[in-house]
């Protein structure tokens, strides 16, 4: 099986795409797409071996790619990653700047540590992979970045931390979409609502019933997929976006619109989409079949 993309064939052929937070999730996801459609994809992370395999998957699939052990929050660590990328393949042609992470906990559960170790994850690791891609290639060549956030606009309870760190990451897309355009380069983001990666596994018991009931909240009445999050990302990398810079995408069944007091209607006619044809269903909704 191949990876079952909504967009043509050799659309990125000999363009080199740098994906962080590559080895699992969306970022795993959007890879995959990226290097079904002829894309070298450069695979960023701490962990080696989640970057290892999805790099082994894009392979065995046919695909182009490599990896960089990188900690995304030390701006040496990736000055330098940034340099060993451009000196190996000449040219950054994209970033998907996707990496984060967060816990779970209220606003007076958080100590300072923790508080700055999401928004340093979220937002300055973002920053500084950003910054030195355009630095390093992107000022020279041009080229196109998409940020990552998520359903922060009603703020994000029980998240509080990573909710400051998304709304900066959102301003950051505007200003680098300004500043930058000039050189040929576009920023934009997406905002995913909730869906079904395996990040829903890394969250305590307590919290299952919880994640199940997700899309009862969502019009839609269902929860997305890792590769409704990553055609959307494409999207914003080919030459149809080439005019559009310093917007963000919500991805998430509308269910950032609204108010609790509408009650939501029984949902119909509303079918996931799922490309990828190595995704997997987080075990937390397996319980749910």
């Amino acid at each position: 099986m191949a990876y079952d993309s909504v967009f043509k064939a050799g659309l990125f052929a000999g363009q080199t795409i740098m994906v962080t937070g590559g080895g699992s999730g969306i970022g795993r996801c959007t890879a995959h797409e990226l290097a079904a459609l002829g894309a070298h994809v450069v695979l960023v992370g701490r962990k080696l071996e989640k970057l290892e395999n999805t790099c082994a998957e894009i392979i065995h699939d046919g695909g182009q790619a490599s990896f960089q052990v990188c900690d995304i929050r030390e701006e040496d660590a990736v000055k330098a990653m940034v340099k060993a990328v451009v000196s190996e393949r000449g040219q950054i042609h994209h970033l998907v700047n996707n990496a984060g992470g967060q816990f779970p906990a209220p606003l007076i559960g958080i100590n300072q540590k923790g508080f700055e170790t999401v928004v340093r994850t979220n937002l300055v690791g973002g920053f500084l992979v950003a910054k030195e891609v355009f630095m390093q290639s992107m000022s020279k060549h041009g080229g196109s970045i998409v940020n990552m956030l998520a359903d922060m606009w009603g703020g994000m309870p029980g998240m509080g931390h990573s909710g400051a760190a998304r709304a900066g990451m959102e301003n950051f897309t505007k200003t680098a979409a300004y500043e930058w355009g000039h050189a040929g380069v576009r920023v934009n983001a997406v905002a995913p609502g909730w869906v079904a990666s395996s990040g829903m596994d890394t969250y305590p018991d307590a919290m299952k019933n919880m994640i199940r009931s997700l899309k009862d909240h969502v019009p839609l009445q269902r929860i997305g997929t890792e590769a409704e999050i990553a055609s959307a990302i494409v999207f914003l990398l080919t030459p149809g976006a080439n005019f559009i810079s310093g917007n963000t995408v919500r991805i998430d069944g509308a269910a950032s619109q609204g108010t609790r007091a509408w009650t939501l209607a029984k949902a119909k006619n509303s079918e996931s989409y799922n490309g990828f044809h190595r995704a997997y269903l987080p075990d937390v909704l397996k319980e749910q079949e």
